[in-house]
């Protein structure tokens, strides 16, 4: 269950969102990086993941589908360039969109007692409307974490 901090800066590129959720930062990050786990949680309001892969180690690429109301499906791809286990992870980003410079996401897992702050810093963002649309997918994918922990009633 959130307390009700949750946070989101945007400004030259860069969007930070934050969130405490009732659960230790060992297991929101293997929930994070498991795609068993992901597809059970990820995606924007009206989305679903029917398909993640993830190679989790410095070079290691990751593939997430996104699958629209419609039935269309957008990937996100990208390689990790930091994975520091239950603590914090740094990785492109990069959607079949379109041609543009990959993004960067780096996600915190920062233990709070009983809960951890999971904190994602998304750069690198080229333009107002796609950071808007980021800022609304990452909270929703926070609330769907969320909802995810506290189905599984571990923390």
């Amino acid at each position: 269950m959130s307390t009700g901090t949750e946070g989101t800066v945007n400004s030259g590129g860069r969007l930070v969102s934050s969130r405490l959720i009732a659960a230790s930062p060992e297991r929101l990050f293997e929930m994070w990086t498991s795609p068993a786990h992901i597809q059970q949680w990820w995606g924007p309001a009206g989305v679903d993941c029917p398909y993640a892969e993830v190679d989790l180690q410095p070079g290691g690429a990751y593939r997430i589908a996104n699958r629209l109301a419609d039935g269309s499906v957008i990937w996100i791809t990208g390689e990790f360039e930091v994975v520091e286990i239950s603590e914090r992870l740094v990785y492109s980003w990069r959607t079949d969109q379109g041609e543009h410079a990959p993004e960067r996401v780096t996600i915190s897992f920062v233990p709070q007692g009983a809960q951890t702050e999971v904190t994602v810093t998304h750069e690198l963002i080229r333009d107002e409307a796609t950071m808007r649309s980021h800022e609304s997918g990452w909270s929703d994918c926070l609330d769907g974490l969320e909802r995810f922990v506290a189905s599984q009633e571990i923390s």
